[in-house]
């Protein structure tokens, strides 16, 4: 009775082991920069912790969405879609973040966000980050919100939103940086 238990426990633990073993063999490509990366992930581009948390359709005729839109209607065949991210500085020294984003399908379409006036509190806006500083700023409407993240809008053809997977690029200062998101929609 002993010895099965035993042999029991053994099975157990090699069977973790060589489960932990066989998830590492997976894929080796770097997240976001060989391959997209999955929303929810945390991934750095110079100095910068960039994570793409929801991306959704916003309907501006219904709370919260009419916080995030106040634009006009998307056109007839058109959809609004919301990306909601974060970007952190995790070092010890001042650091610009991204200004240049575009979402592109799987057609080679590239589709621009949408401007947002200067009052929108959820707003994306590229700024210096001091060390520990993060976009949207800790106690802002924008972090204490729903998403706890700021925003960047995309109008769509509806059409396109069925050429997925769409993903997020985010254009890094200095030549060739860039983080790709596949977006979740």
């Amino acid at each position: 009775m002993v010895l099965r238990r035993v042999l029991i426990a053994a099975a157990c633990v090699l069977a973790l082991a060589c489960g932990g073993v066989l998830a590492g063999c997976g894929n080796s490509k770097k997240q976001g920069v060989e391959e997209p990366a999955r929303e929810g992930l945390s991934l750095n581009m110079a100095g910068v912790d960039y994570n793409v948390y929801i991306t959704r359709q916003l309907n501006p005729d219904v709370p919260p969405d009419e916080a995030y839109w106040s634009g006009p209607e998307p056109g007839a065949g058109e959809t609004l879609y919301g990306v909601f991210l974060s970007a952190c500085n995790r070092t010890d020294e001042d650091q610009d973040t991204a200004a240049f984003f575009k979402v592109t399908d799987n057609q080679h379409n590239e589709f621009d966000p949408e401007t947002l006036p200067r009052d929108n509190p959820f707003a994306y806006r590229p700024v210096t980050l001091k060390p520990d500083e993060c976009i949207p700023r800790s106690g802002s409407v924008a972090q204490l919100g729903p998403a706890a993240a700021s925003l960047l809008v995309f109008k769509l053809p509806v059409a396109n939103t069925e050429n997925r997977p769409l993903e997020l690029e985010i254009e890094g200062l200095r030549a060739g940086e860039k983080l790709t998101y596949e977006l979740d929609i």
